[in-house]
């Protein structure tokens, strides 16, 4: 077992020197928002890079520079107590299954960019390049090079490569963190391919089946296991969808800190979808009292955003502890049976 470090003393710098100290963009490229609390992070990093220096420690040992690896239960413990953001390209693509791809295809991707293009796919692509994170400083046009082109490249490839789903907005978001880790083109390309076909399929087709299903999933397992919040919805007749569809369409993107989106990702790539369910149970299982507080519809949607928000959230290395252990047993046969019963119910009230 890992020994758990100590938190720090909780001890406020009086003269906001932190401000001086910690760098206005992330070590991913976003620029920190104008209310961002510097001497909070200052004292959640202290912390947090104790666990990072020996985990990563460990995984050198582990990988030895090894440039492929098998899953077994070490390695999804490992995964569970975060990559190092050195090795997470390399173990997205080999747990996920892209690397295996991406050799069995060799000079796919540049024959996707080769192709013809539908010009209403490079037009929607195009509208929403201008979107993609405006916070992070290497998707701004004045960046060198800008990260615009890559992501445009990426989302063409997979639109050539997936006609059925084509170009689909919050696709965007996702490649670009892909391409914020990997640096590399065709490797987001098949981590995409990976994530939208196999992980999560459905969730970005016209239908966008999937994603309309998960969501209803997720309100079958609160309504068993955290039967206020489920209540209070059904009080206030709030839609999970209202509620939730961002949490599954960015796969938390823009909705968690940075540093905590990666960590879930690392388990996604590894255990699969049921990821997303367990950060939703715990985030709502968390602030379930906040939730029950709600007197109408505008105060439910009021408290699902700030349960996303604050410490809890920040203090990515407990967060990810939590979602092991807070939501309970989560099985894939649970899951299966609930997709299949909502499913069923979302085609019925369709047709």
């Amino acid at each position: 077992m890992e020994k758990k470090s100590k938190p720090a003393q909780r001890t406020r710098s009086p003269d906001g020197s932190a401000r001086d100290r910690v760098d206005s963009v992330d070590p991913y490229g976003f620029q920190r928002s104008k209310d961002f609390d510097y001497e909070l992070y200052e004292e959640l990093m202290s912390e947090y890079l104790v666990v990072l220096t020996r985990r990563t420690i460990k995984w050198s040992k582990l990988l030895k520079g090894k440039r492929r690896v098998q899953k077994n239960v070490k390695l999804k413990r490992y995964v569970r107590k975060g990559i190092p953001n050195e090795h997470r390209a390399l173990i997205w693509m080999a747990s996920s299954g892209g690397q295996d791809q991406l050799e069995k295809n060799p000079g796919y991707y540049q024959s996707l960019l080769g192709a013809q293009h539908d010009p209403k796919l490079v037009e929607t692509i195009c509208t929403d390049l201008n979107r993609t994170f405006p916070d992070n400083v290497a998707f701004r046009k004045t960046a060198n090079p800008c990260m615009q082109k890559a992501l445009y490249n990426v989302l063409l490839a997979y639109g050539n490569h997936n006609p059925n789903v084509g170009y689909c907005q919050g696709m965007n978001f996702v490649a670009g963190y892909l391409l914020i880790i990997t640096k590399d083109e065709e490797k987001s390309f098949w981590l995409m391919d990976a994530l939208l076909g196999r992980i999560l399929p459905d969730y970005y087709s016209p239908a966008m089946m999937g994603l309309k299903t998960d969501q209803e999933v997720l309100g079958e397992l609160v309504k068993v296991k955290i039967p206020g919040v489920w209540q209070t919805m059904m009080d206030h007749n709030v839609m999970w969808s209202l509620v939730v569809s961002r949490w599954f369409i960015c796969l938390y993107i823009d909705v968690l800190p940075v540093e905590t989106v990666l960590r879930i990702w690392d388990c996604l790539f590894y255990e699969g979808s049921k990821i997303l369910f367990r950060v939703a149970l715990t985030l709502i299982q968390h602030q379930q009292a906040l939730l029950q507080q709600a007197q109408s519809l505008p105060d439910v949607c009021q408290n699902f955003k700030q349960i996303t928000q604050g410490p809890f959230v920040e203090e990515c290395h407990t967060f990810m502890q939590k979602i092991f252990t807070e939501p309970r047993s989560l099985s894939i046969a649970t899951l299966s049976k609930l997709r299949a019963t909502c499913r069923s119910r979302i085609s019925a009230e369709e047709h």
